[in-house]
């Protein structure tokens, strides 16, 4: 189904199209460095349009539908999706560097996003409200209307079934604008709803620069909600740009998670947990544990391990089924690592493992960097404190919890954190005094279709998935109906 795709179309009102005022550009294939295929992006014309079929869209047959008639054909789309896991994992590997083993693992779990969040579009009923017997009060819940959505290149097609699944649960229609960079598996993605048979213009695909595509999206006024994940400070430009109409927003933004590893911890579980978030998606997952706090008394035996570890993992083209570790997805983010590497050591961490470009045969002409280790960390270095995004883990020693809570609260951060040890009141006093959106104990990055996704302080606003995923493409409409159909004169 996918095999013969050509991502040189838009997807707007269920036609592939040319751009208006965009074009067609080379996507570059970060494990070489050379372009891989030719994709459409979209100007602000082409936006326009694409709001414009959205609209049309959730006026006309969408809005209109039946809620288990939209569960049907979501569920629909989660087979049809199943079926590709395969050609969408290597799409999107080969347009963002990721090992195929990681990207089949993560996208073979999508169809199960939107089977839940079908399960959801029939049972978004309202409250009745206990009054008097003059009135019958009571709520409904009311689809937004058009959605604006923003994915990140570190991983699309997650991004994409976090936002679809509720907007289109909900009622919503779509604009989905993909990351300039690796917009090829959001195109490949359109394919499966035309085949699905959703209503033209219900989802639209326009990949597109974010200065122009996605400013416009953001300041159309017929966009309701626009749904973000990315940098913080492209989070600052979209809510002074959706000032003007009110755009409401949810944001998921970056992290600095603390991994917190007790004395009492299982530490060879620990250990797994913690070198394989750390340089997991090559280090560009913002709930990845890139601080790991370790309690004294293990601390140099961590350390050894960090560094034992991180010669194993095996660096290498990303659809070479044997590889843990892909490149980084584009020249500017390895740049932005290496760059750290170098503040790292300026700042007198001790750089244990790592550090360097890859350039053997082979790999010279991509985005590849070594598994990185610094030791000897304190809280208020720079990279302890600022997201790197690649793969590089700070290792920070600690005394007993309470410095260990101040240290996983040091940062302006909080979407993700994990602690391990063996004493459960341990494990329950410090998770709730975490800063932080998630907290895992005893496991770390456990993320279903079912549990809440978001962080506090600068990592975002609202919560993607779970029953909480649906609340920001919903309205609340109040009714009151009068049951004597009687209203005093105000006036005797």
């Amino acid at each position: 189904m996918l095999s013969d795709i050509a991502f040189d179309k838009l997807f707007i009102g269920g036609e592939w199209v040319d751009p208006i005022d965009g074009g067609v550009r080379d996507s570059i294939d970060p494990a070489t460095g050379q372009h891989w295929t030719q994709v459409a992006y979209g100007g602000a014309k082409d936006i326009d349009r694409a709001v414009a079929a959205a609209r049309t869209a959730f006026e006309g047959p969408w809005r209109k539908m039946p809620p288990w008639e939209r569960a049907a054909l979501m569920r629909k789309f989660a087979d049809l999706y199943a079926t590709q896991v395969d050609a969408l994992a290597r799409i999107e590997s080969q347009d963002n560097g990721r090992a195929i083993r990681e990207s089949r693992g993560d996208i073979g779990l999508h169809a199960n996003y939107y089977h839940w969040f079908a399960s959801l579009a029939d049972k978004l009923g309202g409250r009745t409200i206990p009054m008097d017997d003059s009135v019958h009060a009571f709520t409904t819940r009311h689809p937004v209307g058009v959605v604006g959505a923003i994915t990140p290149w570190n991983v699309p097609m997650m991004a994409a079934a976090w936002k679809l699944g509720p907007a289109l649960a909900a009622g919503c229609t779509v604009v989905l604008k993909p990351a300039e960079s690796t917009p090829a598996s959001s195109l490949a993605l359109a394919k499966l709803f035309e085949e699905a048979g959703f209503p033209a213009g219900v989802v639209n695909i326009v990949p597109g620069d974010g200065a122009v595509a996605g400013a416009r999206l953001v300041a159309h006024p017929d966009v309701a909600k626009i749904s973000f994940t990315g940098e913080g400070s492209t989070a600052k430009t979209i809510l002074k740009t959706g000032a003007d109409t009110l755009t409401r927003c949810t944001f998921e933004l970056g992290g600095k998670a603390p991994h917190i590893i007790f004395a009492d911890a299982d530490l060879e579980n620990a250990l797994n947990a913690a070198t394989g978030s750390a340089w997991a998606l090559c280090g560009q997952s913002c709930a990845l544990g890139s601080r790991v706090l370790v309690e004294r008394p293990i601390y140099d035996k961590v350390v050894e391990a960090f560094r034992e570890r991180a010669g194993r993992v095996r660096v290498g083209m990303p659809l070479d089924p044997a590889t843990h570790m892909g490149p980084q997805a584009h020249a500017q983010q390895l740049d932005k690592t290496l760059s750290y590497v170098a503040i790292g050591q300026n700042e007198g961490a001790e750089l244990v493992a790592g550090g360097k470009r890859i350039d053997r045969d082979g790999l010279s002409g991509g985005y590849f960097v070594e598994p990185t280790v610094f030791a000897s960390v304190n809280s208020g270095m720079r990279i302890a404190q600022e997201e790197i995004f690649g793969p590089v883990a700070a290792l920070i020693p600690f005394e007993g919890e309470e410095e260990a809570i101040a240290i996983a609260n040091s940062t302006p951060y909080g979407l993700a954190s994990g602690l391990w040890t063996g004493d459960t009141g341990r494990a329950h006093r410090v998770a709730a005094r975490i800063e932080a959106g998630m907290v895992w104990v005893n496991t770390y990055r456990y993320i279903r279709w079912s549990t809440p996704y978001g962080g506090v302080k600068q990592s975002g606003w609202g919560r993607e998935n779970g029953i909480e995923g649906l609340e920001p493409f919903l309205e609340t409409k109040t009714t009151i109906i009068s049951t004597t159909g009687k209203f005093p004169d105000p006036f005797v």
